[in-house]
């Protein structure tokens, strides 16, 4: 099949890299222009980029979509289908009609939960046991497009936002492989969402960052774990302003929330608002770098 191509980070390369190995034309491939990146603001390339470099297709950056140029530019292709997955720009109906399959994306939630641009992240703050990926035809709404196929996954008790996108990552390739096949044969489903289970997942912000120990030890958990790699949970511990990257459930306590209980080979543990602590197991000092939090005590004991 003839296929558009459009994503940017790491998760979309997945579903472009198993287009490509099963043999389907890709005639172009959209992606972010290129932008400076990490604390040297050196220009680098997308992930998509990247790969689709490595394996000799067209890339294409515009600035906008919502331009002729743009429009010209995906009609000249002719795709029978495009295929978008996390690109990170709303597409106009005019780019979403042009090719005869339409147009259809890889989305990281079971719709019509979690739209928006961070569903990875706000399955795990809120605490669900069970996530996966749509696969959904695009429409002017964001992320409101009927559904072809889905499957979903537990997520694990310990599981971080990068360790779930890469397991999803995967499996919206082995969804998007089934759905281009069932298009290919005009098998495929077409199931409109339920408005009314509609939950939107915006753009994390730093706002969300401070943790708050009168909430339970495993709200404080998902919290941790929902935020890395940015903009991570933070908290003050005896004047120090930790980033807090990994944790694990600690014992019963009747110490107000906040308290800090001990110190040692297991971590920093704390007393939370349910009468339960939570160890602090990988931090980062303001300032510092990232480690274990017995490698940190070593240098800076502190007092309970």
């Amino acid at each position: 099949m003839r296929i558009l191509f459009m994503g940017t980070p790491e998760f979309a390369v997945a579903s472009l890299r198993r287009l490509v190995e099963e043999g389907h034309t890709i005639c172009g491939v959209l992606t972010q222009p290129d932008k400076p990146r990490n604390r040297g603001h050196k220009v680098t390339f997308s992930p998509v980029k990247e790969y689709a470099l490595s394996v000799c297709l067209d890339v294409y950056q515009p600035v906008t979509l919502r331009d002729e140029a743009a429009l010209e530019l995906v009609k000249g292709l002719a795709p029978e289908l495009t295929v978008v997955a996390a690109y990170g720009k709303l597409l106009p109906e005019a780019i979403l009609a042009v090719p005869p399959l339409g147009s259809i994306n890889v989305h990281s939630s079971l719709l019509p939960k979690y739209r928006g641009a961070a569903p990875i992240n706000w399955a795990i703050l809120n605490g669900e046991e069970t996530t996966g990926v749509s696969i959904m035809y695009m429409a002017k709404a964001l992320d409101a497009g009927d559904v072809i196929l889905q499957k979903s996954t537990p997520i694990g008790p310990d599981e971080d936002a990068p360790a779930l996108t890469a397991r999803l990552a995967q499996l919206g390739a082995e969804a998007l492989s089934e759905t281009v096949a069932a298009l290919a044969a005009g098998t495929a489903d077409r199931t409109p969402q339920n408005e009314a289970e509609m939950t939107y997942a915006p753009m994390l912000g730093r706002e969300l960052s401070a943790m708050d120990w009168t909430r339970s030890a495993a709200d404080l958990s998902c919290q941790v774990r929902g935020l890395i790699p940015w903009p991570c949970a933070q908290t003050e511990i005896s004047g120090t302003r930790f980033k807090v990257y990994r944790t694990a459930p600690g014992g019963a306590t009747d110490k107000a929330p906040g308290t800090l209980l001990s110190v040692g080979k297991l971590g920093i543990e704390v007393a939370c608002g349910d009468g339960r602590s939570l160890y602090l197991t990988e931090i980062q000092a303001e300032g510092g770098k990232r480690m274990s939090a017995a490698a940190y005590l070593l240098g800076h004991p502190m007092e309970i």
